[in-house]
């Protein structure tokens, strides 16, 4: 866990019934428990608004005007992509630590704050999709989702699948490209005249112009000047006057003022200090009056280099009139000179007729075959990960009281020695991806989102992401409802499932299950003050008698039980015994 990310506290004002909130969370398996309507989900609530969640003024406590939700990840090690969201957003990650904020009106409005700069509640998400994911019944619903079957399948592939992927987008990024010249050579044969024409009639102005970056700005900034030398010298020369006159300049009457200060410099440190705010004006001043001279001296009228550069003004603007497109010259030009880039070649395409069609479509026979076999490559690896993948998992499955289920990944991919269609190939290659489960021995398969409970499903992403940690952890694991439908042995499972997954990563659980709570690192309560309303001591962090009672507590359905309070004891020596 050392160069982990991970989730270091929370801190909550006016969400919901959250009155005021905080939670120091640890690195390893943090469990939060409460009875049902305490507050459990709030916190997550609050932790997905900070990670750029959509915000909703009904999360407003009833009475305040703003809720407030901040989080505070520490980042011993700053991945690439972190430090891009950074770069780009103009975050601050300091001393290995990020924060990020985010506050909600009553009127609706929201406000997303990461490290110290304001930013798009999207940037918050960005940095959200490296430092944390959250796990509930919707991310249930997601994993039936094909392309989020393929998207764990590849993430478990690793460095092979993404240096294979990168290949084969680099060849489906040419291959697109040819087929799109070769539809607009196709498209524009009727025209092809007319079109060279005009190609090869902007290329010969353009060519003439030699338009250089940043130049019209410039020409239009030294007209402006040079038009009016007399009103600028005027105004310097009077300036300059005004500062170095030797009977009633600004700087003849701050010397005085100096020299009378300086009398009394040492006996009175107030008096000290204006003293110095006026030397240090003094020098300000004196250097802005030799700027002024120096400013006079080069002002010159050039009535040559005026005509010169109104008449270059006037021929850019006369091509800009006729290629432009009316917002700024200089972006006006830039967007040309990329016009002008590939003129050529849209010429020599339009030129070449009929054989020039040939030649691409020959070029494009040549890269279809790289790319099939850039695309049979993919196929490849994703077959090998899903094996690995599917005999883990299972283990995984069997492990959490469903000891007959198997867990299975088709790939389904085009023949590539047939006849391909265009639609076979995506960016992400050609292969389909399915997640199945075998109820027991001789079963058909059965599609995940078809064949498994709501118990079943969450125990098969617990397992999934079990795996996935192993060698591709994100920094926390939150799981809301994971134990949904478990009980019993089943819930021992995922507890310990848990528990093993917390020794990669960081992972934050909201449960009702005592067989879950007792494999927590660090225990918080969640409990309801008189008034209905959570406060900062509502949030209590559980150590040894106290965390007994919560158990006991869960385990019985109320408090104060001898019998429960015994099996709370025996439910975490159970723990040490077999973790």
């Amino acid at each position: 866990m050392s160069d982990r990310t991970y989730l270091r506290e929370i801190s909550i004002r006016n969400l919901g019934i959250i009155d005021q909130s905080t939670l120091e969370l640890g690195s390893g398996l943090n469990v939060l428990t409460g009875e049902t309507g305490a507050g459990k989900t709030m916190i997550l609530t609050a932790l997905s608004l900070v990670l750029g969640g959509k915000s909703d003024s009904s999360l407003v406590r009833t009475g305040t005007e703003r809720l407030v939700a901040t989080a505070q990840f520490s980042l011993p090690k700053v991945s690439a992509e972190v430090q891009e969201i950074s770069e780009i957003s103009g975050t601050d990650i300091s001393e290995g630590s990020l924060i990020l904020t985010r506050t909600v009106n009553s009127d609706g409005k929201s406000k997303a704050v990461a490290g110290g700069t304001t930013v798009p509640a999207t940037t918050l998400a960005s940095f959200a999709d490296h430092l944390i994911e959250i796990h509930g019944q919707a991310a249930n619903h997601q994993i039936v989702k094909p392309a989020r079957q393929r998207e764990l399948l590849d993430r478990y592939a690793g460095s092979e699948f993404v240096d294979a992927l990168t290949a084969y987008q680099a060849v489906f990024l040419s291959y697109n490209d040819l087929r799109s010249r070769i539809k607009a050579a196709l498209d524009s044969a009727s025209e092809r005249d007319r079109e060279i024409i005009e190609l090869e009639e902007f290329l010969m102005g353009w060519q003439k112009l030699k338009a250089v970056r940043g130049e019209y700005a410039e020409t239009t900034n030294q007209i402006a000047r040079l038009s009016s030398v007399e009103d600028l010298r005027a105004a310097s020369a009077g300036a300059a006057q005004s500062l170095s006159d030797e009977g009633a300049g600004a700087l003849t009457f701050l010397g005085s003022a100096r020299r009378f200060l300086d009398l009394a410099k040492g006996k009175d440190g107030k008096l000290d200090e204006i003293s110095s705010t006026i030397a240090e004006g003094f020098y300000l001043i004196d250097d802005a009056a030799r700027e002024l001279s120096s400013y006079l001296t080069s002002l010159e009228a050039d009535p040559g280099k005026l005509d010169s550069l109104q008449a270059r003004k006037a021929e850019i603007n006369a091509f800009l009139k006729k290629y432009g497109s009316s917002i700024d010259g200089d972006e006006d030009l830039i967007l040309l000179a990329a016009r002008a880039k590939g003129a050529k070649e849209a010429i020599a395409d339009l030129n070449g007729g009929e054989d020039r069609i040939k030649e691409l479509q020959s070029q494009l026979a040549e890269i279809k075959k790289e790319l099939i076999d850039c695309a049979r490559t993919l196929t490849r690896v994703r077959a090998e990960a899903s094996l690995t993948l599917s005999k883990l998992v299972t283990a995984e499955i069997n492990a959490l009281a469903m000891p007959h289920t198997q867990f299975s990944i088709a790939i389904t991919s085009p023949d590539y020695a047939g006849a391909l269609k265009e639609s076979d190939f995506t960016s992400l290659g050609c292969d389909e991806v399915a997640m199945q489960i075998q109820g027991h021995t001789g079963a058909p398969l059965i599609a995940l989102g078809k064949g498994a409970s709501g118990g079943e499903m969450s125990r098969i992403m617990l397992a999934l992401e079990v795996v996935l940690a192993r060698t591709h952890p994100v920094g926390t694991y939150i799981f809301d409802e994971v134990d949904a439908g478990v009980g019993g042995k089943a819930a021992i499972e995922v507890g310990r499932r848990l528990a093993a997954l917390a020794k990669h990563t960081q992972v934050i659980v909201v449960t009702h299950l005592p067989q879950v709570a007792a494999w927590a690192d660090t225990h918080f309560a969640v409990k309801k003050s008189n008034d209905g309303s959570i406060s900062q001591s509502d949030v209590i962090k559980l150590e040894d008698k106290a965390r007994v009672e919560e158990i006991a507590r869960m385990l019985a359905g109320l408090e104060g039980s001898a019998s429960a309070q015994e099996h709370a004891v025996e439910l975490l020596a159970m723990r040490e015994s077999i973790s």
